[in-house]
């Protein structure tokens, strides 16, 4: 019942897509958000193993820049925001449930606080508050106009022709089966986060100038959750990798209408913890007065 679909934009960009709808219903519709430097991959098992799709139409978009909506062009938060919406009206849904990971959970809150009225309820996976950065993420917020002035250099240099004419894909679904049969399976968790965290991994399959871009939108400030209605499921992972979940947890538990669950996991529970992220927001979304 899943089929890729495109939708070009009235900025001539093409925005690839798969939807899991059943024919002839009018069902309610769930989206998948992907993080920095991933795709619509990263959620194929999820897609695969849900029970959701029993009664949810599923989308998960390659966001602007990625996969099958591969482009080098301006990428920030606004643009995919204005992209989910076009999405959402080319396949005349005029609400959906968001869930997202990382960059994708950005992508949802800043969604959810420019379009309320369609958004009925969000999951956030690992989301990225300014004060609970750690690390690098932190070091690059700090240093934000530096970043923006090399990333707008080596764009210059993209477009004189200095740039790699072929960018392999990824396969998400296959790199977290690899990865738990050669790492997870063998208790080699901390080769598992260096992999996963490794910048040179993710720059192989991926633009350098779109992947600093990505990081400064990440590392942006999001919209005071006060904005935003809908409910929220928030998971985060139990190690600190690029943020403090103590803090992350904090800011969540003064939320209205929010609920937080912790995953034993480094920032990729999707990988690490599947299991309990799926039956966690089945569970959720069951509960929901939608």
């Amino acid at each position: 019942m899943e089929v890729l679909r495109s939708l070009r934009t009235v900025d001539g960009a093409t925005l690839g897509y798969r939807l899991y709808r059943e024919p002839a219903t009018t069902r309610r519709l769930i989206v998948l958000l992907h993080g920095v430097a991933s795709n619509m991959t990263r959620w194929s098992e999820f897609v695969e193993q849900t029970i959701l799709t029993k009664s949810w139409d599923v989308l998960r978009p390659d966001l602007r820049g990625h996969g099958e909506s591969f482009s080098r062009g301006t990428l920030n938060l606004e643009i995919w925001c204005k992209d989910l919406r076009d999405i959402l009206d080319a396949e005349g849904y005029d609400q959906a449930l968001l869930i997202g990971h990382s960059l994708g959970a950005q992508v949802a809150i800043q969604f959810a606080a420019r379009y309320p009225a369609r958004v009925t309820a969000l999951a956030i996976i690992d989301p990225v508050f300014h004060v609970a950065m750690r690390g690098g993420l932190r070091v690059m917020a700090r240093l934000r106009f530096i970043f923006r002035i090399l990333t707008e250099c080596i764009r210059l240099l993209n477009k004189i022709g200095l740039r790699r004419r072929t960018i392999p894909a990824r396969d998400l679904q296959q790199l977290d089966r690899e990865t738990r049969k050669n790492l997870l399976d063998t208790g080699k968790k901390r080769e598992m986060v260096e992999l996963y965290s490794s910048p040179w991994q993710d720059l192989r399959f991926f633009p350098i100038a779109s992947y600093l871009k990505e990081l400064l939108e990440i590392t942006r400030p999001l919209p005071a959750l006060e904005k935003i209605n809908a409910p929220i499921l928030a998971l985060l992972s139990s190690g600190i990798t690029y943020t403090d979940p103590g803090i992350t947890r904090r800011i969540l538990d003064g939320r209205p209408r929010s609920e937080t669950v912790t995953v034993a996991a480094h920032h990729w529970p999707l990988t690490e913890n599947p299991e309990q992220v799926r039956s966690t927001i089945e569970q959720w979304c069951a509960r929901l007065p939608i």
